[in-house]
């Protein structure tokens, strides 16, 4: 039996990007052959290279398995055609054979022409209305919605991997405790000073262990210095910091003194009440209460910010987004515009919120643990830098990096 066959295209900064390497690999790990038909490599670090791919497979089956892996890479058939659409059938549900989504930039085909899908988004599917495509995460869809099956007419621009000529050459591994932290941080604060030059937001997702470290006076000065424009975190990390605006103490331990404090254990409770007894957040500030940290400082300089609950929350605060679904289109509202996002000490936040950013925007990703950026970039986010550290040492050196 012939074998099937297919002809792609590459184009970019295939080589260096290694991006080139990488679709030969998966064309014949996944079973299949190919032939390099043309193939031009630019002169110049600023020329874009090309290449042209006979793709062989014995079944069309196969042949589809292979094309679609290598799609992600930037890989589209030479022979371009429309997308193809069908109506959603079914409220909240995509057709069957519908095109699943990546961070990357990605544009579609309709009448002839190329057009940028808006919302990127990572596990989403594509909704076209006359020339606009957008993604659409599946609980969103509604019955009728023309969303695109299949991979004809869809072509994917991977971001191309940025040179490290002076940072971590002798590192193979993106995350490491054995990186050198200082550089890390200097990098960092770089990336911020040019997301607010750019006009673009910041973003930071944040955990308890940020205040159980000490290091809500770092979040704090960032916000005063307005290196921070909006807020992700849960329920705990807005309690704990007015727990320590309260009584000093974090899940009860004193932040000065380092032990627990007598009835410590309250404390996290009783802030609770406190805050819905006065109506909220803002309300607490407004009367004189809440006179100090971070949710004093969003409040006061009008930063948005996104609570999203969680099944072990206590109260909870009655800023607090209960529902999930509800929590994530809180989230994509305040996602476009932003250039940056700063993760610290929280695994599922970060990669909930990772899911939901475009490969363009930079990441850095804070932890003790090094499986917390490992997992983050495992499900997609590969823009994201990783630093292994607790919260409150690397806050410090941030701030002091950035001079607020």
């Amino acid at each position: 039996m012939a074998d099937v066959i297919e002809e792609v295209q590459l184009s970019g900064h295939i080589i260096d990007s290694l991006l080139l390497p990488k679709v030969l690999d998966t064309i014949l790990t996944r079973g299949g052959t190919y032939v390099i038909k043309d193939v031009k490599i630019g002169q110049r670090g600023t020329d874009a290279s090309h290449a042209r791919i006979e793709v062989r497979a014995a079944t069309s089956e196969l042949l589809h398995d292979i094309l679609d892996t290598i799609h992600d890479h930037g890989a589209i058939p030479v022979h371009a055609v429309d997308c193809t659409t069908l109506a959603a059938d079914v409220e909240g549900a995509f057709p069957d054979g519908f095109y699943c989504s990546t961070n990357f930039r990605t544009q579609v085909r309709l009448g002839g022409e190329w057009f940028d899908v808006q919302d990127q988004e990572m596990d989403c599917g594509i909704a076209i209305k006359g020339k606009t495509a957008r993604c659409v995460p599946m609980a969103d869809v509604r019955k009728g919605e023309m969303i695109i099956v299949g991979l004809k007419g869809v072509r994917v621009f991977p971001e191309e991997i940025e040179r490290r000529t002076d940072l971590f050459e002798f590192m193979a591994s993106p995350v490491s405790s054995e990186k050198p932290k200082g550089a890390t941080v200097r990098e960092i604060a770089a990336a911020m000073r040019r997301t607010r030059e750019a006009k673009q937001k910041i973003l930071a997702v944040l955990g308890p262990a940020v205040v159980h470290t000490g290091g809500s006076d770092c979040i704090s000065r960032l916000i005063r210095g307005g290196y921070l424009d909006v807020l992700f975190a849960g329920n705990a990390l807005a309690t704990h910091d007015m727990e320590q605006a309260f009584f000093g103490t974090s899940l009860g331990v004193s932040l000065d003194r380092g032990l627990p404090a007598h009835e410590g254990h309250e404390h996290h409770l009783r802030t609770i009440n406190t805050i819905r007894r006065l109506g909220g957040i803002g309300k607490a500030v407004e009367v004189g209460k809440l006179k100090s940290g971070i949710m004093y400082e969003c409040v006061q300089a009008k930063l948005p910010f996104v609570l999203a609950g969680s099944i072990r929350d206590d109260g909870p605060l009655p800023e607090v987004i209960t529902d999930v679904l509800k929590s994530q289109a809180e989230m994509r509202r305040h996602v476009p515009g932003v250039g940056f996002c700063l993760m610290v000490a929280t695994t599922l936040h970060s990669i909930a919120v990772g899911n939901l950013l475009p490969a363009w925007v930079k990441v850095a990703c804070v932890d003790i643990s090094p499986a917390t950026v490992t997992k983050l970039m495992d499900r997609g986010s590969t823009q994201t830098i990783g630093i292994v550290s607790d919260a409150e040492p690397f806050l410090r050196a941030l701030v002091t990096e950035l001079g607020v």
